[in-house]
């Protein structure tokens, strides 16, 4: 009689379960999440210093001769997007907007910084893929959302970046100590977002350039300066060591090694970051065939500094914006300073980050093949090889490089015997297989949109050959 008496549908509920997190958290899981992300080497998730070809593999070639499906890379990006950092971002403003206890001011600038986020994430999930779901995307309600265009999707994360910088207050506070990039410093934010708001606009220089000189002309006078960058830390004691050092030391295996576009483009322009990245051979700095079977002993490895458990990840930094700034002067458009000034300031502001010293830098300046007023071919060549240099661990952004300035020229992997294994690099990611299973009309819509559900196929501002 008592039992039949109590309501027991609470015995349904997991009372330790975190069915109610706040909001800070929810915003700093995003950014551990992406931050982590950005800088994995997990083949089964974080395989873009192997699309630029930084970095190649001794047994497992499956990954950089691009096969996506064998490990359900796709999806598992797919999911990390959109289910740990969407989602805690979009649940955290929710949260936010309804606390009618926070200062409005307060709020303001919790909310101007999730949309920051956002659209670090939605501009990354284009790049990688093309047209995505974005409008529909993030409703349980609807577990069959539509895609939307690219490049619709890109304008209108500009206007969230424009909204979200008119709506800074760094007067006020943030989201403090829960800010992981930050610590709650809001003029940083305002510089990062304007710093993003320039790779957004570089991004469609070739498709859209009104649209990119307005963003980059608007943007530069308050993006990062000299020294400044968005940065995820890490730390020297697990669980938030670096994931390089996860997979270079802690996993005790012996699967990565530097590439030899990477190496060999940094021996021909006797680059001083090699001892600062890579161990020598015999007295020589050797990187291992793209794509090939490689033993592990034939080649150069990674360096101390790039094992350093507890070294941070570069999300966006100084140097990334002075190289922005290189190719809008080379275009013409209406940014102080020439090309060659902020071509120069690139690639100072990142060995400096390596601790190369400045007589180490002039030397490399002025050689004939990296002066710009030497260096071979248009600001393409030029630029784009050695942003390409700068960024090296930050692979998403540096497998954009070549697609987008067609430079440096990558070339598709090879077996052990030099022949080719697959015809053309990657330009994109395919879909994953659980759109095309659960979500299929919506699917081939977006596969036919974009000209082919390919790894070849080329995104919207992918139109240099």
């Amino acid at each position: 009689m008592g039992l039949a008496s109590c309501d027991v549908t609470r015995l349904n509920e997991n009372e330790k379960a975190p069915t109610n997190v706040p909001a800070d958290p929810l915003f700093s899981n995003a950014q551990v999440t992406y931050g982590n992300f950005v800088h994995q080497t997990d083949v089964n998730i974080g395989i873009f210093k192997l699309m630029a070809q930084y970095w190649t593999t001794t047994t497992y070639t499956d990954e950089p001769r691009y096969n996506l499906r064998g490990r359900g890379i796709s999806d598992n990006i797919w999911d990390l997007y959109y289910r740990d950092v969407l989602i805690d971002l979009k649940e955290a403003a929710e949260k936010i907007s309804t606390n009618e206890a926070l200062p409005a001011a307060e709020k303001q600038n919790k909310l101007a910084s999730i949309e920051v986020m956002q659209t670090l994430a939605y501009i990354d999930l284009v790049n990688i893929f093309g047209n995505v779901p974005y409008t529909e995307a993030l409703n349980f309600e609807n577990p069959q959302p539509a895609y939307d265009d690219a490049e619709t999707i890109y304008m209108s994360q500009l206007d969230s970046l424009n909204t979200a910088i008119s709506n800074f207050d760094p007067s006020a506070a943030g989201f403090g100590s829960a800010d992981v990039y930050f610590n709650g410093d809001m003029n940083m934010w305002v510089k990062f977002a304007n710093s993003l708001k320039m790779r957004i606009g570089i991004m469609l220089a070739d498709v859209n350039p009104s649209a990119a000189e307005t963003a980059i002309t608007s943007a530069a006078p308050n993006a990062f300066d000299e020294g400044e960058a968005a940065m995820m830390p890490f730390t020297a004691a697990p669980p938030h060591t670096n994931p390089n050092w996860e997979a270079l030391v802690q996993s005790g295996r012996d699967d990565y090694l530097p590439a030899a576009p990477v190496v060999n483009r940094m021996n021909n322009l006797d680059d001083p970051r090699r001892p600062v990245f890579f161990t020598k051979l015999a007295g020589e700095y050797v990187g291992a065939p793209y794509g090939a079977s490689n033993n592990y002993n034939n080649y150069s490895h990674f360096s101390a500094e790039i094992e350093r458990k507890d070294r941070d990840g570069t999300i966006l930094d100084y140097a990334e914006v002075e190289f922005i700034l290189a190719e809008a002067a080379a275009r013409g458009y209406g940014v102080s300073g020439t090309a060659a000034q902020h071509y120069n300031n690139g690639i100072t502001a990142d060995m400096k980050s390596w601790g190369i010293s400045d007589a180490e830098i002039a030397a490399y300046l002025a050689q004939p093949e990296v002066a710009y007023a030497t260096a071979s071919g248009g600001f393409r060549e030029k630029i784009g090889t050695q942003k390409w240099l700068a960024l090296f661990l930050q692979g998403l952004q540096g497998w954009i490089i070549p697609r987008r300035l067609g430079y440096p020229a990558l070339d598709p992997p090879k077996d052990g015997s030099g022949n080719e294994v697959i015809p053309k690099v990657i330009t994109r990611f395919t879909y994953p297989v659980s759109e095309e299973t659960f979500n299929q009309e919506n699917y081939n819509a977006a596969g036919e949109a974009i000209g082919g559900d390919t790894r070849t196929t080329e995104l919207f501002w992918d139109v240099e050959d």
